[in-house]
């Protein structure tokens, strides 16, 4: 009689394949270099220096922007969601006639919009203009060109550019100041101490670089930090960082989304 043999087999486990010191270094490479790709055509980080736009953003906030949404349709990626500027938007872009300055404000005027203020208060196309995150003067703090936009020469500020005073009245309709083709007027939040499109003129089309999308950290900073460019001043703020970077981290922001 015969009986059946059990038979047992055994995997042969897959022999490891050693990365090269040349296969790791190709890795790390191809690595940076999208990295790299992303930060330069599609992210890019930025630091609030000031507070033109308190309590939108804070000075020390550190925000990825968003280059690809608002910039011009590119034909060989239609799968690419592009839009127009729109108002309300919060853009980063180059300070006309300064292209190596960076600004953050917010696009209260598109092309075609009329625009003046009265008291502080924004007017649109003859509507007066609810904003909540906007800080409004208060009593005892009026300034006549700031708040009664543009019915006050410029010559009665002088922060304005001096392109700006030669351009301005061509812009005048009536009490309104009418925003060309292809050119946006952008304010800061804090209205009250932002030099922004009253001082400096529209933001062309051109200029602008994208819109900031979150807050990834936030660090208590001086408000006049950013004009300190010595190396002994950098040098010790960077100490400054490292020695508090836990209880001077404004935790709550991380991650804050930018509206």
């Amino acid at each position: 009689m015969e009986q059946a043999l059990e038979t047992t087999t055994t995997k042969e486990e897959p022999a490891k394949v050693e990365e090269t010191p040349l296969e790791a270094f190709a890795s790390i490479c191809s690595v940076l270099v999208l990295g790299l790709f992303a930060l330069t055509f599609i992210f890019q980080n930025f630091e609030i220096p000031s507070s033109s736009m308190e309590k939108t953003l804070l000075i020390g906030d550190h925000v990825l922007v968003d280059r690809i949404t608002l910039a011009p349709p590119a034909h060989w990626a239609p799968f690419v969601h592009y839009r127009d500027v729109r108002r309300g938007d919060i853009i980063v872009f180059f300070k006309p006639g300064e292209p190596d300055l960076y600004l953050v404000k917010r696009v209260v005027g598109v092309p075609g919009d009329r625009i003046h203020l009265r008291g502080g208060v924004v007017y649109l196309n003859g509507q007066p203009q609810n904003e909540p995150q906007a800080a409004m003067p208060t009593d005892g703090d009026h300034q006549a060109y700031r708040d009664e936009f543009p019915s006050v020469p410029t010559s009665e500020n002088s922060e304005v550019t001096a392109e700006w005073s030669v351009d301005l009245p061509t812009h005048l309709q009536g009490e309104d100041l009418v925003v060309p083709p292809g050119k946006y007027f952008a304010m800061g939040d804090n209205r009250t101490v932002s030099l922004d499109s009253r001082y400096w003129g529209f933001v062309p089309r051109e200029n602008i670089v994208g819109r900031p999308m979150f807050v990834y950290w936030s660090f208590v900073t001086p408000a006049d930090q950013f004009e300190k460019t010595g190396m002994s001043d950098r040098v010790g703020f960077f100490t400054h960082v490292v020695i508090h970077f836990f209880d001077q981290t404004r935790w709550s922001r991380t991650l804050h989304m930018v509206r």
